[in-house]
């Protein structure tokens, strides 16, 4: 135990004289290199990074079909928790009754108690996407 203990106050003593080492600038900007990070990230419109930072490419909405058939399919085209079903004319016709503002603000906040959950899950979707998706069911379901 003691041996342990000398070891690591000479460890220490050793570790406080080399950091005592006075460096020239040479190896200083050697070492600052070396160091350095790889890449910077800059921020649109954050002039601290040498320049303007470039606008981010505008992506295009997605279309109610894509929407429907990446993240509304699964559960309208097979019933799946109490879903209607895409094209089953009577089960939406009570749906469609209550107006689309209805229909579309159930596809964006969902419908407590029921299987449909906020944006049918698609949480990267816009609301203009899920109310795209909204219309074309409704429109190939009347």
């Amino acid at each position: 135990m003691i041996s342990r203990t000398v070891l690591s106050v000479a460890a220490l003593l050793v570790a406080m004289v080399a950091g005592a080492i006075d460096l020239t600038d040479s190896q200083r900007a050697d070492i600052e290199a070396r160091i350095k990070p790889v890449g910077e990230v800059c921020l649109h419109g954050d002039a601290s990074c040498g320049g303007a930072a470039a606008p981010g490419a505008e992506v295009a909405a997605r279309t109610g079909k894509a929407v429907y058939d990446a993240a509304c399919m699964a559960c309208h085209m097979t019933g799946a928790g109490g879903a209607p079903v895409v094209g089953d004319v009577v089960a939406w016709a009570e749906r469609i009754a209550k107006g689309m503002d209805v229909l579309h603000e159930s596809g964006v906040k969902g419908v407590p108690g029921t299987g449909m959950i906020a944006k049918g899950g698609c949480m990267n979707c816009s609301d203009e996407e899920v109310i795209a998706a909204v219309d074309y069911m409704v429109e190939n379901s009347q």
